[in-house]
């Protein structure tokens, strides 16, 4: 079991997201929340997969030097990849309506970093679904946007949430990835250490 696994380490969560604490809750296993305040910049060269794992690991690096021998940081980072577009968080209600017209009626992918970082080693896991939307009509990107602000998501959208409820047409993947976590490699991953 990865509770006895993990019982002589701290885990670190650096993520304000409630979801992937309540991911880490659900797996029984009890970690405390810090806070890292890194720019989320990445090169512009870098594709997919590359930016996630180059951000979710640019926010362990900001904490490194403060990692104690018995603690394993955990950091992630979510993109949505559309059409050659990456989208990331929605700067405004404005933003988050551009991303979310664009999303309607296409399959994009979600794409979720997770860095797991003791003092020794570094492991960087990835995972990317495939998800379609329906064709989006003003007023539901409207009313999701007034009654959800989903200005914490990249690509101004929770699938958990009542835009996936009737949004989603599709989905050719982890669901759990999509929402920003992909809990069965990152379990996977845990049961080694």
């Amino acid at each position: 079991m990865l509770i006895n696994k993990l019982k002589n380490h701290k885990l670190l969560l650096a993520s304000k997201s409630p979801r992937r604490q309540q991911f880490l809750k659900n797996l029984g296993l009890e970690f405390t929340t810090v806070s890292i305040d890194v720019e989320e910049i990445y090169p512009k060269y870098l594709h997919g997969n590359e930016i996630t794992c180059f951000l979710a690991e640019l926010k362990a690096d900001a904490y490194k030097n403060t990692l104690k021998s018995d603690e394993i940081l955990i950091t992630a980072d979510t993109i949505v990849r559309v059409s050659g577009k990456i989208l990331g968080k929605p700067k405004d209600a404005d933003d988050a309506k551009k991303m979310l017209q664009l999303l309607s009626d296409t399959q994009h992918e979600v794409i979720t970093s997770v860095c797991i970082k003791t003092q020794r080693k570094t492991k960087i896991i990835n995972d990317t679904t495939s998800v379609k939307f329906k064709k989006l009509t003003d007023e539901e990107i409207d009313f999701y946007i007034e009654n959800f602000k989903p200005f914490d998501k990249a690509g101004a959208y929770g699938i958990q949430e009542w835009i996936g409820f009737i949004g989603v047409k599709k989905i050719e993947g982890s669901f759990y990835t999509v929402v920003g976590f992909p809990v069965h490699k990152f379990y996977k991953e845990m049961m080694k250490f």
